[in-house]
């Protein structure tokens, strides 16, 4: 009887599933199947029919520039072992053993798809939202194509000043017309094109040092030409040792508060809207008036205190204002969503894990065979889209290393087969999504939206994409 073929060889190439279509699942797909001395295949699954994660559904509509690392994502797509099976929600039709069953190793790369919460009183009035529903809603995301923003108000507050706090300020003051040729659906430029709103007050708890933006989007968000940028210069006073251990020692850090010096001294121009920014502010709790709306918001000022890293953190004051505002946006973080049978960590809101290892246990550092996470999942919301590369590729490089250095591999598929888990899912009615069909569903969108000189009309219901393949299928 001849031995079995080795684990990671063309004879026996090791089966990876890959769940989640964004960024980091790309990256992790691509460490994989370029990866020397072993040969992988890789499955990459997600729930929605189209890939790419946050890419499509979270970068602004006028970021078109950062969509095209889509590109890299594609090249990995026609690698010989790679498969897209999208439209298929792991933990629920496919279940967590059921990869185990069919796979060798499981790598989650499933973001951070939920909002914190602040905890604040009033905090579910209507008019109160998260950041993360309205960049869905604007980017045509099928969780959020029925929300609804009332734009018919003067004034908005966004709560936080992150980049994505700085991307929902900036399609809320620019001109509607200067995103019509992106690929932002219809709807939301028709409710954009309607808006009332003059002034939007993005609120910090902390300083201008502190601050989590880019010099990029900062800049970007000062030099539009439908909006004012308005800075009291009051706000830009630092204690010496504040501005030697902050200022001083981050070089973007040093840029944001250079530029919000220079347009604090800037009169403004007399533009449509304003975007103020508030520092030193914390809210305490949102106030309704008589129709059950958001009417206002209440603030905290506070005060910067060092700790002994020099660290500045915010103490709240006895001192408090008041802030007319018909909408809030929270722009205040992401966090985990547990998947069924995934050791999670409901403190750090992420997959349980060590260096990407995933770990049943954290104390006891138990290892879950054969799983791995990347990305936000693996460390929490930080950093860039293209932070999640080397990520990606530190977690895989630990996963070849446990199934080819070891005495023996953490675990294998009991049914192995490439085709075993397209069986399966016909069997159990899953309608899955191929990567050519996703470029059907792409190529129908850049039809449409060139028939509106724009760069796309996307899908923005899971059903009609079906609908629209399902049809294609029907006259092949």
């Amino acid at each position: 009887m001849s031995a079995s073929p080795r684990l990671g060889t063309p004879e026996r190439p090791l089966q990876v599933a890959v769940v989640g279509a964004g960024p980091s699942g790309f990256y992790a797909a691509e460490a994989l199947l370029t990866a020397p001395r072993v040969t992988a295949t890789c499955d990459v699954f997600d729930r929605l029919p189209t890939p790419y994660g946050l890419v499509r559904g979270g970068v602004a509509p006028d970021h078109q520039n950062i969509k095209k690392v889509i590109g890299f994502y594609e090249k990995t797509a026609a690698r010989p072992g790679f498969r897209f099976f999208g439209n298929v929600k792991v933990g629920k039709e496919l279940t967590v053993p059921d990869l185990r069953v069919h796979y060798d190793a499981i790598v989650y790369a499933v973001g951070n798809e939920r909002d914190r919460r602040m905890m604040l009183p009033g905090e579910d009035l209507h008019g109160v939202h998260s950041a993360t529903e309205f960049v869905g809603w604007y980017n045509g995301h099928p969780d959020y194509r029925n929300a609804h923003f009332n734009l018919n108000v003067e004034s908005v507050a966004i709560i936080g000043v992150g980049n994505v706090a700085m991307d929902v300020a900036r399609i809320l003051a620019e001109d509607p017309e200067d995103l019509a040729g992106t690929d932002i659906p219809d709807y939301v430029l028709d409710e954009l094109r309607r808006s009332r709103i003059k002034r939007i007050y993005v609120i910090a708890r902390r300083g201008p040092a502190q601050a989590a933006f880019s010099p990029q989007e900062i800049k970007e968000l000062g030099n539009l030409k439908n909006a004012d940028l308005i800075v009291d210069p009051e706000q830009l006073k630092f204690d010496p040792q504040e501005y030697e251990h902050t200022v001083l020692c981050d070089f973007s850090t040093h840029q944001n508060v250079e530029y919000l010096v220079e347009k604090s001294k800037q009169a403004p121009q007399g533009k449509p809207r304003q975007v103020h920014l508030w520092f030193l502010r914390s809210p305490t709790r949102f106030l309704h008036g008589h129709d059950g709306w958001l009417s206002s918001v209440e603030l905290r000022v506070n005060k910067l205190v060092p700790d002994e890293f020099n660290l500045f953190r915010a103490e709240g004051t006895d001192e408090y204002e008041s802030l007319n505002a018909g909408m809030v946006l929270k722009a205040v973080g992401y966090c985990g969503v547990p998947i069924p049978g995934v050791p999670f960590s409901e403190r750090a809101m992420r997959i349980r894990n060590l260096d990407g290892r995933v770990v049943r246990d954290r104390a006891k550092e138990e290892p879950a065979p054969g799983e791995y996470v990347v990305g936000w999942a693996k460390r929490g919301p930080s950093g860039l889209i293209g932070t999640n590369k080397p990520d990606a590729i530190g977690t895989v490089k630990r996963l070849v290393e446990d199934f080819t250095e070891g005495e023996a591999p953490p675990r294998m598929a009991s049914n192995p087969g490439r085709d075993k888990i397209v069986e399966f899912m016909k069997t159990n009615a899953i309608r899955y999504v191929t990567f050519e069909e996703w470029k059907a569903l792409d190529r129908e969108e850049v039809r449409r939206g060139q028939a509106k000189n724009k760069l796309r009309e996307k899908f923005t219901s899971v059903e009609r994409m079906l609908e629209f393949l399902d049809a294609q299928k029907e006259r092949a």
